[in-house]
């Protein structure tokens, strides 16, 4: 079946009050075990092509001009930059004999590394990335101190993008060393402990062609020593009989072991070596890697080392996770030792502080934060302040103090420090911005499913709101790769609800609310349950009374644009518009571009005979119906997005605008100088986030009352 055959039309409906480009149609056909497949906008894939990128530019044209129509649009945007200004923290962090911190003033586009000599000193801008760019479009991704607190290793990505270059800076002078790495991508840096050098992960550099496009495979293990070239950086492990493998590594704790993780994809299972360095200050890398952890069974997470004792966080036989010891001279599973056994909830994160585990456990999809001893023993329950999240916990081993960052939807970021002699919590930083959330209210709901599965979802709008069927509503998801949607402030839905908006996010299968199970059953061949566990979720608020479909949005992004097409193609008469971003629209495709073939493991592969037909049938690429009513959409995405590749949503825009029967408009905002969306800058991220809801005023009917901002 020629399922493209009548969406090669290159020039609007009639009907249609919008005049999109014209988007070429090619007689592209695959073959897939028979089934034939039409592919007329594959040209789109290509990039840097002339002609694709003239589409771009008409396409941006007619976007922003319908946006630059809506009067609301300069309130919103102007509202938003009001409330983003203010001094947002990350939790402070010591290495040798100073203290590390991020902070962004307000309007920054990129957050700041600060350094001080105590918590009460006057900080210092160790590097601020807002001078590596004039636009904000150089990022910092990967920052490591050495275990002296001498020198900082620290990653850079250019306009969003995965590939990163790394560099080194003398911490007291703030000068860079001329060391300079490229082709990394997906590493971190592990410094020895003698301050020499560090452990870091490349790909080889592309041949020919674009960059963005190309497949990386073959990552391989190095080890940079401080004023070498790259070139005479020491390969320490490298498998060349698995090109698909990557590797990750760090240095224990007490400088003895190199900890080398091995995983393939996204899947969680991965496979755990060692490498004895002999000594911390000498180390040497001479030594056999040796297998510890050899058959990628289940997910294990390195925690720290007593020894040859090494503890993990695992979900082998264990699918809420558990902690266990392993004496790496005798590793036979049979010889394990539980240290923290399985509970009710799931733990999603353990570290070493203060010689003891600090736990976070998830409750229905919200933070408990535990403490245990090195034998397991329960020590004490952190009381947190609401219903949220800790989203970042720093400490070191030995330390006696830890921070860590707590956030809910009406609870901006606020960074706590415990002391563990005291025994004593307290705030360290607490953000001040104009918006009061005690006129507003967060809480849970649980609705049921199509299959029966009892859904969590977090559900903020104003207090006293009247259930009338009336309210406009966002409605976001995600449900994929064992990923968590907990509750997180954001200054866009602030200004949402102040819109008057209702915003809604449900625990969908896919993620790990709830343990590897809840992941499982949202995977593969169970992909269907996460569209169906969010389509119960829009049902469910429509049923309430919430809200009806002409007030109902929904939106996500990567995997959640994903879960946003696959939706809007299934029941398009349930919502009124749709926020698709950077989504993963060709399912048949998505393997054979940059990273893509590492989803296979979460979706399966259009190469495989069994896979191919449950992908075919939720692709939302290939189930667009020519004459449908769909509703309103403004897809988003980047022109250099080397993540989930621009040519997923420029071929969706193309074939939806081609598609269309109403009169609902399907625009595609596409952005220049930026990627996935790490990194991305402040001025950009507020630009995008007016345009959606001014999109969102215009496609809903809304008239949006928000405080008038000063000039």
């Amino acid at each position: 079946m020629l399922l493209f055959a009548s969406l090669v039309r290159s020039t609007p409906a009639p009907s249609q009050a919008i005049q999109y480009p014209p988007a070429r149609s090619a007689d592209v056909v695959d073959d897939y075990f028979g089934t034939k497949v039409s592919d007329p906008y594959r040209w789109l894939e290509d990039v840097d092509s002339p002609e694709t990128s003239a589409w771009v530019e008409a396409e941006n044209r007619v976007t922003f001009g319908f946006l630059e129509r809506i009067p609301q649009r300069d309130l919103i945007r102007r509202r938003l930059t009001q409330l983003w200004n203010y001094a947002r923290y990350g939790p402070p962090f010591r290495k040798g004999s100073r203290y590390f911190f991020f902070k962004n003033d307000g309007l920054q586009n990129q957050a700041v590394l600060y350094k001080q000599p105590s918590l009460d000193a006057e900080p210092e801008v160790l590097l601020d990335p807002n001078t590596l760019s004039s636009d904000g479009t150089v990022a910092l991704t990967v920052n490591e101190v050495s275990e002296d607190g001498r020198h900082l290793a620290y990653g850079t990505a250019t306009s969003g993008s995965d590939w990163n270059e790394f560099r080194v800076r003398d911490v007291a002078t703030g000068q860079d060393l001329p060391d300079h790495l490229k082709w990394v991508k997906f590493s971190g840096a592990g410094w020895t402990h003698d301050g020499k050098g560090f452990f870091y992960s490349r790909y080889p550099e592309p041949e020919g062609g674009s960059p963005l496009l190309a497949v990386n495979r073959n990552q391989k293990l190095y080890y940079h020593r401080l004023g070498t070239d790259q070139s005479q950086d020491q390969l320490i492990y490298e498998r060349p009989d698995q090109p698909d493998w990557g590797i990750s590594a760090g240095v224990t704790h007490d400088g003895r072991y190199l900890i080398l993780v091995l995983w393939l994809g996204t899947d969680r299972r991965n496979r755990v070596y060692y490498q004895d360095l002999q000594s911390p200050t000498a180390p040497r890398f001479d030594g056999p890697v040796v297998p510890l952890l050899d058959k990628f069974d289940a997910a294990y997470s390195f925690v720290g080392n007593d020894g040859p004792v090494f503890y993990f966080a695992t979900d082998l036989d264990a699918p809420r996770q558990r902690v266990v010891a392993i004496d790496t001279p005798d590793p036979d599973p049979s010889r394990w030792r539980s240290v923290i056994p399985q509970d009710t909830d799931v733990l999603e994160s353990v570290r070493l502080v203060n010689n003891s585990f600090v736990t976070t456990y998830l409750h229905d999809a919200h933070s408990r934060l535990r403490l245990f001893a090195l034998d397991g023993r329960p020590l004490r329950d952190l009381a947190l302040p609401t219903l949220g999240s800790v989203s970042a916990i720093t400490g070191e081993r030995d330390d006696t103090e830890m921070f860590y960052a707590f956030t809910s939807f009406l609870y901006p970021t606020t960074i706590f420090r415990h002391d563990f002699t005291a025994g004593r919590t307290v705030v360290f930083k607490q953000p001040a911005l104009d918006f009061d959330p005690s006129g507003y209210e967060t809480y849970q709901v649980f609705y049921t499913s199509k299959d029966g599965t009892r859904v969590p979802m977090f559900i903020t709008h104003k207090k006293g709101l009247v259930p009338d069927g009336s309210n406009p509503t966002y409605l976001y998801g995600y449900g994929g790769f064992n990923i968590n949607q907990t509750p997180a402030f954001s200054v866009g839905m602030v200004v949402w609800l102040e819109m008057g908006g209702v915003y809604a996010v449900p625990n969908l299968r896919g993620g790990a609310e709830y343990g590897e199970e809840w992941h499982q059953a949202g995977m593969l061949d169970k992909k269907q349950n996460v569209f169906d566990d969010f389509i119960a979720a829009a049902e469910h608020l429509i049923r309430e009374n919430y809200t009806a479909p002409a007030k109902l949005a929904i939106g996500g992004g990567s995997n959640g644009g994903l879960l946003v097409g696959a939706v809007m193609t299934q029941r398009p008469e349930l919502f009124g518009a749709a926020l698709p971003a950077v989504g993963v629209m060709d399912m048949l495709r998505f393997h054979k571009f940059t990273i893509g073939w590492a989803w296979v493991t979460e979706y399966g592969s259009a190469d495989s005979t069994s896979q191919f037909p449950y992908l075919y049938r939720y692709s939302p690429l290939h189930n667009l119906r020519p004459g449908t009513r769909y509703p309103a959409a403004l897809i988003t995405t980047a022109d250099h997005d080397d993540r989930v590749v621009p040519g997923h949503s420029f071929k969706f825009a193309a074939a939806l605008q081609a598609a269309q029967a109403g009169l609902a408009p399907v625009l595609i905002r596409i952005e220049t100088k930026a990627g996935h969306g790490a990194g991305k800058p402040t001025s950009k991220i507020i630009e995008e986030q007016a345009d959606r809801w001014a999109f969102l005023v215009r496609a809903l009917g809304l008239n949006p009352r928000l405080p008038s901002p000063a000039p």
